[in-house]
């Protein structure tokens, strides 16, 4: 069975504070908690590699995984969620502190390639 998973990067002006503050914003979002709290969800933050899986340096990105099999209604529900976390983080980020936040890219993910 393929494992689903979403992967969020932000781009080259985040700090390793914006990766831990756009995690704990997703572990808090009210659906996402919910499934966390149930089991079949986690988030961690991985090392980033390229596309040919090379390391990028230090760079980090969010996993969101769904343990267990889901189906593709629930799947795509999530994924949406999940955007729509990542930009009230940037809206919120914008609020409270200087300067643009980061641009976030949130695409799904086949987890066992890793």
């Amino acid at each position: 069975m393929t494992t689903q998973g979403i992967r969020i990067r932000l781009d080259g002006t985040a700090s390793e504070s914006d990766i831990g503050a756009l995690r704990k914003w997703l572990e808090r979002e009210k659906p996402l908690e919910e499934l966390i709290r149930a089991g079949e969800l986690r988030i961690h933050e991985r090392s980033r590699a390229d596309e040919t899986g090379a390391p990028m340096g230090i760079g980090m990105e969010i996993v969101v995984a769904l343990v267990g099999g889901a189906g593709s209604v629930v799947f795509r529900e999530l994924l949406d969620q999940v955007k729509a976390a990542v930009q009230a983080w940037r809206a919120n980020r914008r609020e409270v502190e200087d300067g643009e936040p980061p641009e976030g890219r949130v695409d799904p993910v086949n987890l066992d390639d890793r």
